[in-house]
């Protein structure tokens, strides 16, 4: 004899009268082997529907989001610092390689001219207050770098100042150049920190 199979089986189990299905139920009703098989599908069934339902020991979500947040602001942090770095390794390249362009002998007047911009420079960092912001520590590294090295330059140029008159121009000329550089640099990167860091 024949039984059902198990997809007929589970057809009887759906409301509805299909085309074959007459005959299916005649045979289940005259078989007991086959209502074996579905009385131990509905037991299955019934059993499936009474497990619990599984939920996750603990909410991992915001310890997820936590330290998807501070990986993203430590990327973020190493951006800024390698940005202020390049500006200030460019400003000091460029300050060290110089113009190679043949210069008019240095005059009171272009000495003049580079220390008014030093002096506005001065203003500039000045005015910004870089000692009332926060930084993050490539940063604050980057423009001590700076700081320390306009002060060398400001004991270098105290000593030019007391060298003979005919040597003493083009000195103090390549000294103020290289001063203006370097602030330049130092409001370049506290600027720069600032408008990353959105201060």
């Amino acid at each position: 004899m024949t039984h059902l199979s198990i997809e007929a089986l589970l057809a009887l189990r759906e409301p509805g009268v299909e085309p074959g299905v007459a005959a299916a139920r005649e045979h289940l009703n005259g078989c007991p082997d086959c209502q074996a098989e579905l009385h131990r599908l509905d037991q299955r069934v019934a059993r499936l529907k009474a497990l619990p339902t599984l939920r996750p020991g603990r909410d991992r979500w915001p310890e997820t989001r936590a330290r998807f947040q501070a990986e993203r602001g430590q990327r973020r942090n190493r951006r800024v610092g390698l940005a202020g770095l390049a500006i200030a390794a460019s400003v000091a390249l460029t300050v060290a390689i110089g113009d190679r362009s043949p210069q008019p002998e240095p005059g009171p007047s272009q000495i003049g001219q580079v220390m008014e911009r030093s002096q506005a420079l001065e203003n500039a960092l000045s005015d910004y207050n870089p000692e009332g912001r926060v930084l993050d520590g490539r940063t604050a590294s980057i423009a001590q770098e700076l700081e320390d090295r306009i002060a060398r330059l400001d004991r270098q140029l105290e000593m030019t100042e007391l060298v003979p008159e005919q040597t003493r121009d083009e000195e103090l000329l390549r000294l103020w150049r290289e001063r203006v550089g370097l602030l330049d640099a130092l409001v370049d990167v506290h600027v720069t920190r600032a408008s990353n860091a959105g201060l």
